[in-house]
């Protein structure tokens, strides 16, 4: 596959590392968790048959330093980034927009300010608990891992998010080759996520009725594989019974992307309209 062009854009307070590839309308690809521009690789050949494919490490992770002090990270300032990439590579044009867990959330906050700028809009299981029937003990897991990761560290905290969310590991997949060179970033990012973004991102409320407006734009989606995962799977079926839409299943579980990289591009390029 061919490297991507990559470039970097400064926005307030931080410093974007951003890549491309491909050519066609720009399909910007947000990446969730620990995540970075790496976190697509599996899917970006397939996609940038049709489509410029523009992702980016998200603010302080990876490759996009922070100018000041770490700090718990706000969904609107993520979105504000999203949104200045967009006028640097797209200023004319509608355009696509994948998201992905805590890259859905920002992927929603960009479509519930900015519709006018968006196409299509699929958000791929964002962890919004807020919208939930009871979100508290879903919280409560959220609190604990990140009391687990101060005192124990990063690999003790997945491990007893994975225990609360009942994933035993008994259905994990070797990953592709292309997204393996992102796994020590992606470790080197944990403390960040754990501490910083899963609890400011997942008690965020999203603007329903602004979603509302913009609802003809946005696929909500989940993965097969996390159907009984109600913090995960939930919150993306809850939308849709709020905005009168549906939920579009992909393959694999909540990293769909990375678990089944060519099944879930060609479910992408299906929905995207």
């Amino acid at each position: 596959m061919n490297s991507p062009e990559s470039g970097t854009l400064a926005v307030p307070g931080a410093t974007l590392h951003y890549e491309k590839r491909g050519s066609g309308p720009v399909l910007l690809l947000i990446p969730g968790g620990a995540g970075d521009a790496g976190m697509y690789e599996g899917i970006a050949a397939e996609l940038a048959s049709r489509y410029t494919v523009v992702s980016y490490d998200p603010r302080g992770l990876s490759r996009s330093p922070l100018d000041g002090p770490l700090t718990d990270q706000r969904v609107e300032v993520w979105s504000d980034d999203a949104r200045r990439l967009l006028d640097l590579l797209s200023p004319d044009e509608e355009v696509r927009v994948l998201g992905n867990s805590s890259g859905a959330i920002v992927a929603l906050d960009l479509l519930a300010r900015h519709p006018d700028r968006l196409r299509r809009v699929v958000a791929h299981e964002p962890p919004l608990l807020e919208v939930l029937a009871d979100p508290a003990p879903h919280h409560a897991l959220f609190a604990e891992v990140r009391e687990v990761f101060r005192a124990e560290g990063a690999g003790a905290a997945m491990a007893h998010m994975s225990r609360g969310l009942g994933d035993d590991g008994s259905a994990a997949t070797e990953l592709p080759p292309e997204i393996r060179e992102m796994l020590p970033r992606m470790n080197a990012n944990l403390p960040v996520f754990l501490e910083h973004m899963l609890c400011p991102f997942s008690r965020t409320a999203p603007d329903i009725a602004a979603l509302r407006r913009g609802a003809d734009r946005l696929v909500l989606a989940a993965g097969r594989d996390s159907r009984a995962q109600l913090p995960l799977h939930g919150p993306a079926a809850r939308l849709a019974e709020l905005l009168g839409a549906e939920v579009v299943e992909f393959p694999g579980g909540h990293l769909g992307c990375t678990e089944r990289p060519r099944e879930f591009a060609r479910q992408l390029l299906a929905v995207l309209g």
